[in-house]
């Protein structure tokens, strides 16, 4: 550092020293008066609504989907008659319902009618059944083999013995007619001619929900339901 002349702090020009720190001290006020370099660029915020997209946070994103509603839920338990004129004389409001042997009696109701059409020519006939000898022939069968049948229906409730068509001559053909509205179905017809295995599944499942009865499985279990349902509620079992 010979041969070089600075100015100390404290006017000693020879202290090498002093050089050396009135350098950085020069170093540093040269730092402090040069102008700070400009900030980065600001990014752009995103609007609301593209940040609600990237994020999936929307209200209608994060809301689940509504379940499917079950089969059960679609169907209307009380099939709309309520508290309208009930579709024959036996019936009640309710679908399904019906009242005791001993009160349909006393309101003069002693025969059922149906009507029965041959599936081979069409033909149909007026069908009519004796209520009390009727019942009583089906429920003492009922009681002397319902432990034997293991909640299911036998062969002789799920394949019911059809009578002959008079006009055609064909055998077996004369099925009961079963309408299409669940609603108006008449079972306390089809429960007097042992025929209640003509209905479907699903006819027999709407029977089940409207009496409250287990209504899963095969058809000769739901079958069974409905018979011991219907007995019941002409005249409950001991």
């Amino acid at each position: 550092m010979e041969g070089k002349t600075a100015r100390a702090r404290g006017g000693d020009v020879s202290d090498p020293l002093a050089l050396t720190l009135g350098s950085i001290y020069d170093a540093a006020d040269d730092a402090a008066a040069a102008p700070a370099p400009p900030p980065p660029p600001r990014t752009a915020a995103l609007p609301r609504s593209t940040r609600r997209r990237l994020n999936n946070g929307s209200p209608a994103a994060r809301r689940r989907p509504r379940a499917k509603p079950r089969d059960d839920d679609k169907e209307d338990v009380g099939g709309g008659l309520q508290d309208q004129e009930p579709p024959f004389p036996w019936a009640t409001e309710r679908p399904a319902r019906h009242d005791t042997l001993e009160s349909l009696l006393r309101r003069g109701v002693t025969t059922v009618e149906g009507q029965a059409r041959c599936k081979r020519c069409a033909a149909r006939r007026p069908v009519a059944y004796d209520l009390a000898s009727k019942f009583r022939e089906l429920r003492d069968h009922v009681v002397a083999h319902r432990h034997a049948m293991d909640d299911r229906a036998p062969d002789a409730w799920m394949y019911p013995a059809l009578p002959d068509c008079a006009a055609c001559g064909h055998k077996g053909a004369m099925w009961p007619e079963i309408a299409a509205d669940k609603r108006r179905i008449n079972w306390l017809f089809l429960l007097l001619g042992q025929t209640l295995g003509c209905c479907t599944l699903e006819q027999l499942k709407y029977f089940c929900q409207n009496t409250g009865r287990h209504r899963t499985g095969a058809k000769n279990r739901v079958l069974y339901y409905a018979y011991i349902e219907m007995c019941n509620q002409l005249e409950p079992f001991d």
